[in-house]
Parts: structure tokens; C-alpha cells; sequence
């Protein structure tokens, strides 16, 4: 009996995902770019399906609603393990089937292009399916959950030569772009260091909404729901982009020093520090939490012998040297219209967030997987507000904690907070794309 995939990244629970031989061909349902040999320019309107149409899918099918109004593309297909969710910004055009499997999809409805916004540890298998039908993809972050996954996933896009996007949008900011530009024009001197601090707050309903959440595993199949690998995992990307900026060639890195704390009893980090040591590079500090006292959206501090520059990534507010006050940098590339573009010339287009460029962030997500449990904060260092689905845990004097982590590109630990405990060091082998 074929095992079902878990679809829905934002509520409802996971399933069970298995890899199976590649989906054979079916009728097309119109026109289609699927025969055309890996590489070359493809002219029709691409099919597209979503695989997670509920939960954050409702984001994508929005993002996707806009191309297909404006023929770019044809959604002809959504995927859930649950009844697809109403959404008024993104109603269900006519003619789009929809599927409770993923493999019965590719083999029914043959699309060009697959999103898949699914549970962190269901990527690979679904990737692999995708890939073998030909299609080829729009994967949500973190793309894989470790760097065997990873090389399987590079393979496997080798093999088919189709193209894989992984969905750190932030990396198409004109926010950091410009940053970049500052970087190379040399406006910071010399940078000696790349930090980011963002603090958010989760209820103890964000922990309910499926039986993933909070997991380091399930099913013997590694989840990873922390804060530094899911919600603040765009943090961590931007830094290492940024480094790359710097040092003109992908991040190697050569060690990392993590520190994890917990609010709750749940498997994973909600609060950490982490240092990235590269060789040649200056290093990274990210100083998160889940457990914030107030709000700070996420912000990437790069220090030089000439100045700081802080850009928040979500909102693509950037402050570089000599600016008064941050200011708003508009405009973002989108990915899956970046896609289209690369599929339409894959020469002249190259892709915003292509897996070789985020193996860096797979590398690091693999040692916080394989660290000890994260240290539990609980009686007088924590205060609880609220209850039910709606209770809130928050730390005393962590927002200020974690600002002088990044902006000093220190550990909680080296800051002499109470409540902190040493970190854990990690020597990283090379990386092989």
C-alpha cells in the first residue's frame, strides 16, 4: 500500500513519506514544457502545482494566484492531506485538480514546476519524486535536514538536470543587495564581524499546531522544529549570504559554538546563541529566541573598521554608514518568478537561492540536529503571562541579552548572563557541493 505524505506546514500533523519508483508519464491536460531537454529555453505557459496547500501553502498559492491572472503561469494542481483551506486573496481557479497524495498528482496532472511547502522532514523524499517526474522545483527552507541529504538531493538534480529553487526569499531583497554593493565599495572598511538578533514570541498554541512541532524527531526521521532551523532560519541564511559578500567565494565553515536554552518541554532550541567560525572570514554570531520580551523582526548587523551596518531583513529596512536613520529599500525578486525566468533561459537567469547555495546553512543545521538537548529555563528565570492555547512564556532581560550577543559577536556565556551555560563546540569537515 503506497504511504501517504504529511502536507500541511502550518497546522494538522505528519504523515508518513516514502520514496517510490518515478511517477510514469500520464495525458497532459494541455500544453506542457515537460519534454524539453534539460537546459534548453521553454516558451509555454508552465504548469505549476503545490504540494502544502494549507498552512503557510496559503502564502504561495497568494504568490501564485497574481502569475496565474497574468498568464505566466497555470496552477493545475494543489496537494493536502486536508481539505484545501479557503483563501479569498487566492480562490481556486476552475479546472485545478486537487489530491490528497503527491505521487497520484504528478502522475495525473504532469506539472512543470513544483512548490512544495510540506514539513522540513518530508522535503527529500517529495523533492525526489518531483524530480523524477520531471518536474522541476520550488522547495521551502530548510530544504534538507542534513548534508547526506543534501549530496542525495544535488544528485538527484544532476541526474535529471532540472533546477531546484529553495524558498529564502529574503535572499532577493534590494535591501541586501544594496548592502552587498556598500560591502564591495568598501563603505565599511574591513568587516570583522556579521551578527543578527531577532527576538519573536510563540504561545504555547505555536507548539500545538501539529505533532511535528517542537520535535527533534518523529518517526525516526529528524525534524528539527527549533528556532534557529525553522522560524529563524532566514536570519542564519542572510549572515552567511552576507559572508559570502565579503569573502568573494561560498562559506566554508570550520567550526560552530552553540549554546540552546528552552522555555518549555519541548525537544528543540527557542532560544540560542550560535557562533560560525569560517577560515578567512569574518565570524557569524546569531542570537535568537522565541521566548522574546519584545519584538524585534530580525535584524543582520555587519561590523567594519569603518562604520555598521544593520539591516532588517523582513521588512528590507537597511541603515548603512553615514545614513541618519534606516530607511526602506523596496523591491524583492521573487523566487518562483526568478524560476520562471531561469527555466525560459537558464544561461542568461541564474537562480536567487539555488541548494548549492545554501549547503553552508544545511551544514550548521546538521550540528545543532546532533548537539545535546537544550538547557531548560524555568521557576524565577522565565515569566508566564496569559493561558491555554494562548499562554506566553517570555525571558527576563533576553532582548538585551541577545542584542549585545550580536552586535559583540559574543555567546550568552562570554556575556556573563546568570543562566548560561558553556558551549558546545563543533570542527566541521569540508564541504563538498
Amino acid at each position: 500500500m503506497a504511504r501517504r505524505a504529511a502536507y500541511p506546514r502550518g497546522g494538522g500533523g505528519p504523515g508518513r513519506c516514502g520514496v517510490t519508483a518515478p511517477v510514469p508519464p500520464a495525458a497532459a491536460a494541455g500544453p506542457t514544457t515537460r519534454d524539453a531537454p534539460a537546459g534548453a529555453v521553454t516558451t509555454a505557459v508552465p504548469r505549476v502545482a503545490i504540494v502544502g496547500a494549507n498552512g503557510h501553502g496559503r502564502w504561495h498559492r497568494r504568490s501564485v494566484a497574481g502569475l496565474h491572472a497574468a498568464g505566466r503561469l497555470r496552477l493545475v494542481a494543489l496537494v493536502d492531506v486536508r481539505p484545501i483551506e479557503d483563501e479569498p486573496a487566492a480562490p481556486v481557479p476552475p479546472g485545478v485538480s486537487v489530491h490528497t497524495d503527491h505521487r497520484e498528482m504528478l502522475a495525473a496532472a504532469r506539472p512543470d514546476v513544483v512548490i512544495v511547502c510540506t514539513p522540513p522532514h518530508t522535503h527529500l523524499p517529495i523533492a525526489l519524486d518531483v524530480l523524477a517526474a520531471g518536474a522541476d522545483l520550488l522547495l521551502e527552507k530548510p530544504p534538507v535536514l542534513s548534508t547526506a541529504e543534501h549530496r542525495e538531493l544535488a544528485g538527484a538534480l544532476a541526474a535529471t538536470g532540472r533546477a531546484c529553487q529553495v524558498g529564502f526569499q529574503a535572499l532577493g531583497s534590494m535591501a541586501l543587495a544594496e548592502l552587498s554593493a556598500a560591502l564591495g565599495q568598501g563603505r565599511l572598511g574591513t568587516v570583522t564581524g556579521i551578527g543578527t538578533v531577532a527576538c519573536w514570541q510563540r504561545p504555547d498554541g505555536y507548539y500545538a499546531r501539529s505533532p511535528w512541532a517542537g520535535r527533534r524527531s518523529l518517526h525516526g526521521r529528524p525534524v528539527l522544529d527549533g528556532a534557529l532551523a525553522n522560524p529563524l532560519a532566514h536570519a542564519v541564511m542572510q549572515c552567511l549570504a552576507v559572508a559570502q559578500t565579503v569573502t568573494g567565494a561560498p562559506v566554508r565553515p570550520a567550526r560552530i559554538e552553540l549554546e540552546r536554552y528552552r522555555v518549555r518541554p519541548i525537544e528543540v532550541d527557542d532560544t540560542a546563541t550560535l557562533r560560525i567560525v569560517t577560515p578567512g572570514g569574518p565570524p557569524i554570531v546569531a542570537a535568537v529566541t522565541l521566548a522574546g520580551e519584545d519584538f524585534v523582526a530580525g535584524e543582520v548587523i555587519v561590523t567594519g573598521t569603518a562604520g555598521r551596518a544593520v539591516l532588517e531583513y523582513p521588512t528590507d529596512r537597511l541603515l548603512l554608514p553615514g545614513d541618519p536613520h534606516p530607511r526602506e529599500v523596496p523591491g524583492r525578486r521573487g523566487l518562483l518568478e526568478n524560476l520562471l525566468a531561469h527555466r525560459a533561459d537558464p544561461a542568461g537567469t541564474p537562480l536567487i537561492a539555488p541548494l548549492t547555495r545554501t549547503a553552508p546553512f544545511t551544514a550548521v543545521l546538521e550540528q545543532v540536529r546532533q548537539a545535546p538537548e537544550p538547557t531548560l529555563l524555568g521557576g524565577d528565570l522565565v515569566t508566564v503571562t496569559g493561558s491555554g492555547p494562548e499562554r506566553v512564556v517570555t525571558v527576563p532581560g533576553i532582548n538585551a541579552a541577545l542584542r549585545r550577543a550580536a552586535g559583540q559577536g559574543a555567546l550568552l556565556s562570554e556575556l556573563a548572563v546568570p543562566w548560561a551555560v558553556p558551549p558546545v563546540r563543533i570542527p566541521l569537515a569540508a564541504l563538498d557541493d
